[in-house]
């Protein structure tokens, strides 16, 4: 391997390929793994990212050096252990184990962090890389970063990004990083703008850095900060801005489904079907025959 190779390269080549059970990869910005692995030796060369993992079965003994010095542990269901970036991490499991793991690619990272923290703080200064930790709010973040990603095939670029910043904040606070304070929401100028560029991009995948970038914020910040303003997160309202759309193209037009879900962002017919049935409990042919059959009642009568 070469040095600093990332997680994705090592997991990707040779004998490692082989116990990934799934990946779902949002463009670079980070990676999820879903591993099986049998005991053995876990280590790997020094990567330029830094690795969350999170056991899924527990009560394996856990033997190794991450980055913070040498632990010996017996893992528990749902635990996490964190691995430094650019260190070669040992580790040790005496018996079969499952996995799920989260990757921050420290280049596209290390920027965020130094906005959410004034620059005083980096992943080197993270306290976790001492064996097993467990943080309720990291084990709530990433099971329904799992299962939005499941939903859509792969987490969008948004997704992707505020679900990092979530986990990446959560990590640095567990730390005591010094958190910079941010006092209301956006400002109304940037308020517009932001909802203008998600409805004239719905049918792309937009990313959190572009809508910070139009109100002139880090993309962590931005994140909090439009949470206040319009009490979701981005990804949320933008779910809902496709949904209304999808609603109208299913009145008024006779497009497909397939074709209204390219026109509303989602990748095919199947992912567009998933996510309409969550928020309006029906299937999106089922949608558009009940209200064309109201119309036409309503015309006769």
């Amino acid at each position: 391997m070469p040095t600093n190779a990332s997680f994705t390269q090592w997991y990707g080549q040779g004998q490692q390929a082989s116990y990934v059970r799934t990946r779902k990869s949002p463009g670079g910005i980070l990676d999820l793994y879903d591993v099986a692995r049998p005991a053995g030796d876990m280590s790997h060369p020094p990567l330029a990212d830094l690795v969350l993992y999170q056991d899924q079965i527990g009560g394996s003994r856990v033997i190794g050096n991450s980055g913070g010095g040498h632990y010996n542990v017996r893992s528990e269901k749902g635990a996490f252990f964190l691995a430094a970036p650019n260190f070669a991490n040992t580790a040790s499991v005496d018996s079969s184990h499952q996995l799920r793991s989260l990757s921050f690619p420290v280049l596209q990272w290390q920027k965020v962090l130094e906005d959410a923290v004034d620059g005083e703080f980096t992943v080197e200064c993270l306290q976790l890389y001492r064996g097993s930790f467990h943080a309720p709010s990291i084990r709530s973040a990433l099971r329904n970063l799992w299962a939005l990603s499941e939903e859509e095939g792969a987490p969008s670029r948004l997704l992707a990004r505020a679900a990092g910043c979530e986990i990446l904040a959560e990590l640095c606070r567990l730390s005591g990083a010094p958190f910079v304070e941010i006092k209301g929401g956006l400002a109304s100028g940037s308020q517009r703008r932001c909802l203008e560029l998600m409805h004239a991009r719905l049918s792309e995948d937009i990313s959190l850095d572009e809508l910070a970038a139009e109100a002139q914020l880090s993309p962590f910040h931005f994140a909090r900060m439009f949470k206040q303003s319009l009490g979701v997160p981005p990804r949320v309202y933008l779910t809902q801005l496709r949904m209304e759309k999808a609603c109208e193209l299913l009145e008024l037009t006779e497009l497909s489904v397939t074709a209204i879900a390219h026109e509303v962002g989602y990748s095919s017919n199947q992912v567009l079907a998933r996510i309409f049935f969550k928020h309006r409990r029906v299937s999106p042919s089922d949608y558009r025959r009940s209200v064309r059959e109201q119309a036409l009642s309503r015309t006769t009568q």
